[in-house]
């Protein structure tokens, strides 16, 4: 299938590349009006020119108009190209800051945490998104979104990962639009009365109304954070025990409001509504109607990137059911793509649910129809369940390299737990929209809430049956980006050979094929030659590891803490084997020695000249007079220090101009081997 000959997909293909040149080049706000105006400039007098029209030129002048308006919206996005932005301002000092709360997140065992939107900064408008942090224990310290704060405090920058390999969390806020963020103690900020309502607080009202009635009823903990999960969007209350469970068995998409849902809620509204049709203008008034339930319940789920993705869709696919005439799906898929993507936040491209999502629906809309011609059961009852086995193929294909390459596993057993929820998920979902309104009414009556809580309880059953069965569940797969472009490349070059056997695509499948080989062997070889000693941070913990070649030494007197470190270690340099040993007193880099000094403050005293001198566990010396002893090149400090060691030794150390550097701040060290 020519995908590329359908206008709506290039023009979404066009809008992604100019989305994805202004995101990683950083081009400004003036320098992409200008190329906008001027493209689309040339394009409005080319347009009123009929012959012009036809020509290659006009083609060529709208692709490149198509790049600059997405090279304009992600500047336009970026709110740090905003003069009013407060990253603008003087933040190496405190300031009150006056905030109001957009989203509520997952508290911490030691912080409630918050987006917030910035209104002024220092009683002058300002403007930007912030992480807020506010102690558990302070009052007023459970906010609701809408919520307005006065706050003096220091803004701080989110903290890069300071081991490698580590999820970079600040990379992944700043795709949110938020840098930095505030620590706020209780007696510095206060709660201000009145403040101003928006849709996203009305419906986070709601929200909460809903889950407090739904509360007074006999649901069980654990029913009822899949309950939140599935009907309003919020997996805060999802126990971790059960969020893996859905995720080893294939299912984690069951949890996030997205295309699936939608698509059902929208069958359900066709039927619910069919009555509408037979008015005067029933069906445009039917139309109308379900279009605006689905961008509430999109509003009430919160507007995430999958329900904006999926809500969009929906709406293009009931307004093709309204036309009641075919319409091609690869449209409606590139046309939802393009509005969300310049209608509402073209940072939603760089959102790991949202590439999910398009990469799960194009599989469907591309993959299924394959499977449906390979094989096409006469039995309704065995093509019933052959159609939803090849529509969990089919997205499992699409989202495969997205998902190893993010997560690093595979769900052996996908297709089992997809068999046996998504038949029952519109029943599922259709008593859970009864129980909501019931219990909203105060009518809610109790067989009706235990036999959904027991139809809940169920489906967690099935679905941790499935995930204990740990062979089937591929963890720790090595996957890298240029191993994603190339599993694409093959997984493309298939579905055309499948479509339509040629020489040419039979020969583009074999040689992406050979690339990835190639690449892997490569990755193996480069790997072999390496050996890397780093001193990683971990907070109270002091952690060594040795790479050489593909075998890990993970040196450490505390093993059972340093397990996922040494994992997303492991992982990322595609490393064999780890062995675990206890720290010892030296190390040789090299000609070089790095000598470790723990809590006991022992060290050999004379001219030893190490190159590098490791404190941990806060050693009570005397820091000059061991510089004067052993006459070290560098001091590293790692997590295991106290705070007020850390700065009395860097302070040492400056004085001394001797080099110093702590991992909690600069991250991890590593030791550079003469070979």
């Amino acid at each position: 299938m020519q995908l590329l000959k359908f206008i709506p997909i290039k023009l979404t293909f066009c809008l992604v590349v100019g989305i994805l040149l202004g995101h990683y080049y950083k081009i400004g706000i003036y320098p992409s009006v200008i190329l906008t105006i001027l493209s689309i400039g040339s394009l409005a007098i080319m347009y009123f020119n009929i012959d012009s029209k036809k020509s290659i030129l006009f083609g060529v002048l709208v692709v490149i108009a198509t790049f600059n308006i997405g090279i304009f919206s992600v500047s336009l996005s970026q709110s740090a190209n905003y003069a009013s932005h407060y990253s603008h301002q003087n933040l190496g000092k405190r300031n009150v800051w006056r905030l109001k709360v957009r989203e509520v997140m997952k508290p911490t065992e030691y912080s409630n945490r918050y987006v917030a939107l910035v209104r002024t900064l220092n009683g002058k408008k300002s403007s930007g998104k912030m992480l807020l942090n506010l102690p558990v224990d302070s009052v007023g310290g459970h906010l609701m979104v809408d919520d307005e704060l006065l706050i003096y405090a220091q803004a701080q920058e989110i903290n890069a990962p300071l081991n490698p390999h580590q999820f970079d969390y600040k990379e992944y806020l700043e795709s949110l639009g938020i840098t930095h963020q505030l620590r706020v103690q209780k007696e510095h900020f206060a709660v201000q009365e009145n403040a101003s309502k928006t849709v996203f607080g009305i419906a986070a009202s709601l929200r909460n109304r809903i889950i407090n009635q739904l509360k007074k009823t006999n649901f069980g903990e654990e029913e009822l954070g899949i309950i939140q999960a599935l009907l309003l969007g919020q997996r805060h209350d999802i126990s971790e025990t059960t969020y893996n469970n859905y995720k080893n068995a294939g299912a984690v998409h069951i949890l996030a409001v997205s295309g699936l849902h939608i698509g059902i809620l929208l069958l359900l509204l066709q039927f619910l509504l069919r009555p509408l049709e037979s008015l005067p203008k029933g069906k445009t008034i039917k139309l109308i109607v379900i279009v605006v339930l689905l961008w509430g319940f999109a509003i009430l789920a919160g507007l995430f990137a999958s329900i904006i993705r999926a809500v969009t869709m929906f709406s293009f696919v009931a307004y093709a059911l309204y036309l009641n005439r075919p319409s091609n799906t690869f449209n409606i898929l590139a046309l939802s793509m393009f509005f969300i993507l310049l209608l509402f936040d073209p940072k939603l491209l760089f959102q790991v649910g949202f590439q999910m999502s398009y990469a799960a629906v194009f599989a469907i809309v591309w993959i299924y129809p394959l499977l449906q011609k390979l094989w096409f059961p006469k039995n309704k009852i065995v093509r019933y369940f052959w159609q939803l086995l090849s529509v969990s193929i089919a997205a499992q294909l699409g989202v495969l390299p997205i998902s190893l390459f993010y997560f690093h596993q595979f769900p052996g057993l996908f297709f089992i737990s997809n068999l046996l929820i998504i038949p029952v998920l519109g029943l599922i979902l259709g008593m859970g929209v009864l129980v909501i309104l019931l219990a909203l009414a105060n009518l809610l009556p109790e067989f009706l809430a235990r036999g959904y809580n027991f139809v809940i309880e169920l489906m967690n059953d099935v679905i941790g049956w499935v995930a204990q069965q740990e062979a089937f569940v591929f963890q720790n797969i090595p996957f890298d980006r240029v191993q994603l472009f190339l599993a694409y490349l093959i997984l493309f070059s298939l579905i055309l050979v499948f479509t339509k056997p040629t020489f040419k695509r039979t020969a583009s499948l074999l040689f992406g094929i050979l690339l990835f080989q190639s690449w892997m062997l490569y990755s193996t070889f480069r790997t072999q030659a390496e050996e890397h000693l780093i001193v990683a941070h971990q907070n109270r913990n002091s952690i060594l590891l040795h790479q050489s070649g593909r075998n890990l030494v993970v040196n450490s007197n505390a093993k059972q803490r340093t397990e996922r470190l040494a994992n997303d270690y492991k992982i990322a340099e595609r490393i064999a084997y780890i062995e675990n040993h206890d720290l010892k007193n030296s190390y040789s880099i090299g000609n070089e020695k790095l000598l470790i000094i723990d809590r006991m403050g022992i060290y050999p005293k004379g001219r030893l000249n190490p190159a590098h001198v490791l404190l941990t566990e806060s050693p009570k010396i005397n820091l000059e007079r061991l510089i004067d002893s052993i006459k070290p090149k560098k001091i590293i400090a790692d997590g295991s220090n106290y705070k007020s060691y850390i700065q009395r030794w860097q302070k040492t150390c400056t004085k001394r101009k001797l080099p110093f550097h702590y991992t909690g701040e600069k991250g991890a060290y590593y030791f550079e081997f003469n070979n």
